[in-house]
């Protein structure tokens, strides 16, 4: 990680340099007066009665590199925000509360300026010196370009109404806290019965977003280059579905659908596993996924891989292999974990957090391919072997270059050229090491060596499922390294988790999803291995969850801790994203570790918390399909543990 920051004798150190984040240590030799997230910068803004640069990303995003390169190294951008402005950075990947916060501050400012856009980032916000936004924005270049407004410009409009207008500056301000109070904290009211209806009903609104052509959700047919992402938490949810029609062929276990409705569930679990295990997203030569395709087919990658995608999709693999028997699945799988311990694991067992998308400023430099250096490395055998597999040609498809995916599934290539798949495999094999070796050879894109505990107890589960399953005693064997390492360095005497680990130190408050996703994972893990410890422990730390987290008003888990600074607003986080909602995977663990426990306490837990997402469950139940998992599990469960 410090790599980051070794060369020459820099020009400008700030605060960051002393920070553990690699996002954060990009941006310490800016010559931008930088402050990380604390009391200090937030006392001498409101000492000096300063409005507060709020800049957010994380160390895989390509635009935040871009805006760091361009804007925050520019000399005479870094004199007018350290002369009028107290400039804080922010690694959301450590500070998902300050993000989620900001983030809906920006929405709700788009929203009433009239904007049609919708965030993301780097996220660019002014703030009040107490901490209220004001306006903002993401990537700002310098100066005017291209249609963009420049931070030169920005930066003097906001100066101006902060100067002429502070009394209007901050009533808008309060206006805008008010929203977001009001969007993070209120939940859906009313008593929704707990009842298989509701499950189904996440079935209907996800067959309703489903592309029936190439697999996924919410694509639009007449944009095809609108993103698409493989949100694991509907993935899982269909898998969910399948499994129950497997176990009950009638339909009639408590969570159960029947059979129409499970097929449907296994008919668009398998069209996008196979769409995604064809398309650019998935890294053919190294294993894993990138992390979202830029169009509707899943060719062309943004190039960054995270952990916590891969973590669940290995899951979400190794699960959809038991279902079906696919061995295509199995080889999806087992190049995913090869790629997780060989690329994403240091040498204590613990997870990276992600490998950047971007090369020396290119993005996809590491991973695309011009036509003439494909034909430099292989022979004229090799090179139709790989044009006739892989969608490779000499004008590219990305750019001019190649990004690496299939042509059409690999059975059909098989057939077309008289062989099994399993030849076909084999023969592909030497062809795929001269190109591995070749790509290794290039500048690797940067690692981000921070450890995060959610995201690692993610990758706890899939390894865990994923050697279970395919029977691979080593996926289990890093699975336990890794959660021995977390569980060592990153949870305090008292029992009370950290978030991060970097630079030889842990760090901050862990959240409800540090909790909830660790513990998952340690569930995981004694499923695979029969070891009590992993159980006991997942027990522990629900116990100091619900200790920290729990809601007795309403039910259900807070994001925060109670004891956690004081922000704008203290959410639920109640609706699955990239990653599933912790709430949701709360519940699971809490009716699991009912039975395994003989907890039944616990169960009462779940049906408080999967009853206060009932009316959120009922109103948008695509985005609630991790909670749809639990209540079929619930269901279940009431038949079994006595409460």
């Amino acid at each position: 990680m410090d790599a980051a920051v070794m060369g020459p004798a820099p020009d400008h150190t700030n605060r960051l340099a002393d920070e553990s984040s690699l996002y954060l240590l990009l941006h310490a030799h800016n010559p931008v007066d930088w402050y990380p997230w604390g009391e200090e910068a937030l006392v001498r803004a409101k000492r000096e009665n300063k409005l507060i640069f709020l800049s957010i990303g994380y160390s895989s995003c390509y635009w935040c590199h871009v805006m760091e390169r361009e804007s925050f190294m520019d000399q005479e951008v870094a004199r007018k925000l350290n002369e009028h402005f107290v400039c804080i950075k922010v690694d959301r990947e450590e500070r998902p509360d300050i993000d989620e916060i900001y983030m809906t501050a920006l929405q709700i400012y788009f929203r009433l300026i009239g904007s049609g856009q919708n965030g993301g980032w780097p996220l660019t916000m002014f703030l009040t010196p107490e901490g209220k936004p004001v306006a903002g924005g993401t990537y700002f270049p310098p100066r005017d370009r291209g249609g963009f407004r420049g931070l030169l410009t920005v930066l003097g409009a906001v100066q101006k109404a902060w100067e002429e207008q502070p009394d209007g500056v901050r009533e808008n301000a309060d206006a805008i806290a008010n929203l977001i109070r009001r969007q993070l904290e209120e939940q859906a009211q009313g008593t929704v019965p707990l009842g298989p209806g509701l499950v189904a009903g996440v079935l209907r609104e996800l067959a309703e977003q489903f592309d029936p052509e190439y697999g996924g959700f919410g694509y639009s047919a007449v944009n095809p280059q609108m993103p698409k992402f493989p949100t694991p938490s509907n993935l899982l949810f269909l898998l969910d579905r399948a499994r129950r029609a497997e176990d009950d062929a009638d339909g009639e276990n408590a969570g159960g659908d029947g059979a129409g409705a499970a097929g449907r569930a296994r008919a668009m679990l398998v069209t996008t596993l196979e769409r995604m295990a064809a398309g650019g997203i998935r890294d053919h030569l190294g294993g894993g996924f990138h992390r979202y395709s830029t169009d509707r087919f899943w060719a062309v990658p943004h190039f960054e891989k995270m952990l916590y995608d891969n973590g669940q999709l290995a899951s979400v693999y190794a699960e959809a292999y038991r279902l079906t028997g696919r061995e295509d699945f199995r080889r999806v799988v087992e190049e995913l974990a090869e790629f997780v311990l060989r690329e994403m694991t240091g040498p204590q067992g613990q997870f990276y957090s992600a490998i950047d998308a971007e090369t020396d400023g290119e993005e996809g430099a590491f991973y695309v391919w011009q036509h003439g250096e494909l034909a430099r490395l292989l022979d004229a055998r090799e090179l139709e072997l790989l044009a006739g597999v892989y969608a490779v040609s000499e004008g590219g498809n990305f750019e001019g270059n190649n990004v690496i995916l299939l042509r059409r599934p690999l059975a059909e290539t098989a057939e077309r050229r008289g062989l099994s798949e399993q030849q076909l495999v084999e023969q592909l094999a030497p062809v795929r090491r001269k190109l591995v070796e070749a790509r290794n050879r290039r500048r690797r894109p940067t690692t981000d060596t921070k450890v995060l505990t959610s995201w690692s107890g993610l990758m706890i589960r899939g390894l865990a499922d994923a050697g279970r399953i395919l029977d691979k005693q080593e996926y289990v064997g890093a699975a336990e390294r890794s959660a021995r390492f977390v569980l060592e360095n990153l949870r305090r005497e008292d029992g009370r988790l950290l978030r991060t680990f970097g630079r030889g130190r842990a760090q901050l408050n862990a959240y409800l999803d540090d909790y909830a996703f660790l513990a998952g994972g340690l569930c995981a893990l004694h499923r695979a291995t029969g070891n009590r410890r992993w159980l006991d422990e997942a027990g522990r730390l629900t116990a100091t969850q619900i200790e920290l987290f729990w809601d007795e008003e309403q039910g259900g888990f807070y994001f925060t801790s109670d004891d956690h600074e004081t922000l704008l607003a203290r959410s639920k986080s109640p609706t699955d994203s990239a990653l599933p909602s912790g709430q949701a995977v709360s519940a699971a663990n809490l009716i699991h570790l009912a039975r395994e426990l003989d907890h039944p306490e616990f169960l009462d837990r779940a049906e408080r918390t999967i009853g206060a997402l009932a009316p959120l469950l009922r109103d948008v139940p695509a985005g609630m399909t991790q909670t749809g998992v639990s209540l079929a599990a619930y269901l279940d469960a009431g038949a079994t543990v006595e409460k």
